[in-house]
């Protein structure tokens, strides 16, 4: 696919926190941000959700009709209502990550995709990196570099997406490019979203815990959180990575626990792991911008703020839009595939070398 300039590509992320597909149009020529365009966002239905819960786990060769249908359904409702878009960026749904072992599977079908939306699509987006020894994830760490110089920091930042999962960018926007040496280091710092929102579900058939507010009437468990934090992984060097049910170990943890006091401990393990991670930096950053769904959790937000040494902002204070900065992502990767540019490197997922990751499928004519 050539392109010459900035085109109009449409990014889609469907997260491990499991609530719905996020859509966003991006105008890049995949280096530089030129501008924002439209966003959507299609929640999952509840039986949705647990038809997609109940294949996490799961690899290729499993029972999967049931989820593909819906990853595929949701996908193709949110994304046609777009006009004037040149590509798409699909993400599909993360059901499995373990790039040490089976690799990492998404599922969807970006070839089935082009065909229904009549655009060109750019899919699978780990599957090359882990094959060249890399964790495949994570993977906005390009897109973040972008954001960095757009928004005009000066000194180097971070930014932090608390989905699912928590992952951590560390920028140098003063490096030429994302994967010079130096440019970017990026983590998984721990479990975010996930754990809060399975016990939300499982004891109160409530999705999430909105604004914080159940956390904040709890007290956390300092024994959980001890043994938490004595857990390898925060140890272990980055680049590293995360399956959505690594910690699964914490939830359990939290079973005695009434339900206030779960959320809440829940809520500090996951600003802990933060605090943790940024150790790892090469320098503190500036700013620590907050993106992803935990930033509207305002316990969340406060014990970030209580355990770092610098400021802890909302993206949004930047003039960006944390509900669709993944989305974004892809779009800005799904134009760097297509000119032939890296989308991930040593300091982003460990793989050995700069990789462009991602099949492009064209719509069968």
């Amino acid at each position: 696919m050539k392109i010459n300039g900035p085109i109009r590509a449409l990014g889609a992320m469907s997260g491990t926190s499991l609530d719905g597909v996020d859509a966003a149009v991006l105008v890049t020529d995949g280096v530089v941000i030129s501008d924002f365009g439209e966003t959507d966002y299609r929640a999952y239905e509840e039986d949705e959700r647990a038809v997609l819960h109940a294949a996490l786990g799961r690899w290729p060769g499993d029972d999967l009709a049931a989820a593909e249908k819906v990853v595929a359904g949701a996908h193709a409702a949110v994304l046609c209502g777009f006009e004037d878009v040149a590509l798409v960026g699909f993400h599909g749904q993360t059901l499995a990550h373990d790039p040490g072992g089976r690799g990492t599977h998404q599922l969807g079908d970006g070839a089935g995709l082009a065909g229904a939306l009549g655009l060109p699509v750019v899919w699978d987006f780990r599957s090359s990196d882990v094959e060249l020894g890399g964790q495949g994830a994570p993977l906005a760490p390009f897109y973040h570099w972008a954001l960095a110089r757009w928004i005009g920091a000066t000194a180097p930042c971070a930014f932090l997406n608390l989905g699912g999962v928590g992952n951590v960018t560390w920028v140098d926007q003063l490096a030429d490019a994302p994967e010079a040496p130096g440019a970017l280091l990026a983590f998984d710092t721990g479990p975010a979203n996930a754990p809060i929102n399975d016990v939300m579900q499982t004891r109160r058939g409530q999705p999430y815990d909105a604004g914080g507010a159940l956390a904040a009437k709890g007290q956390v468990d300092e024994a959980v959180i001890t043994e938490f934090l004595a857990n390898a992984y925060f140890y272990k060097i980055p680049p590293k990575s995360l399956d959505r049910d690594a910690f699964a170990g914490l939830v359990a943890a939290c079973a005695d626990l009434s339900d206030a006091d779960a959320v809440a401990t829940l809520t500090a393990a996951a600003a802990l792991a933060v605090s943790e991670g940024l150790r790892h930096c090469p320098s503190p950053p500036e700013t620590l911008w907050v993106t992803g769904g935990g930033r509207h959790n305002d316990v969340m937000m406060q014990m970030l703020a209580a355990s770092l040494d610098c400021p802890v902002r909302s993206v949004e204070d930047a003039g960006l839009d944390g509900d669709m900065l993944e989305a974004q992502a892809f779009a800005y990767l799904a134009v760097r595939v297509a000119r032939g540019l890296p989308t991930s490197c040593p300091g982003t997922t460990g793989v050995r070398a700069a990789v462009s990751g991602g099949t492009l499928s064209y719509p069968r004519s």
